[in-house]
């Protein structure tokens, strides 16, 4: 198993679910989902291990407020059902769009 450098995990994508042009984040943390539509890709057990063989869309199911990391996107994997919050992304050249994000209900 090789080590992957942040770097290299920190890359632009072509989203899953709205086939959105993502780029890279730029604010220091992985980008886990779309700024555009928030949907992910369930890549992970645990955050950042990118160790899950799942990879199916992750919906946007709602928010929650964790100390220290502030409001998390919470995601809702539509196979398996893995439920997984992510930081929201401020700051850089795409952040999340907030009118989404306050669209989402509270858990």
């Amino acid at each position: 198993m090789s080590v992957r450098s942040r770097r290299a995990e920190n890359t632009g994508f072509v989203c899953g679910h709205c086939a959105a042009d993502v780029p890279a984040n730029t604010d220091g943390h992985y980008r886990n989902h779309c700024p555009f539509c928030l949907w992910s890709l369930h890549v992970d057990d645990l955050p950042g291990d990118r160790a899950s063989d799942c990879r199916a869309l992750m919906e946007p199911v709602g928010l929650v407020e964790k100390s220290g990391k502030g409001w998390q996107v919470v995601h809702r994997c539509t196979a398996c059902g893995h439920r997984q919050p992510n930081r929201l992304v401020r700051d850089g050249d795409a952040p999340d769009d907030l009118d989404l994000v306050l669209s989402l209900p509270w858990l």
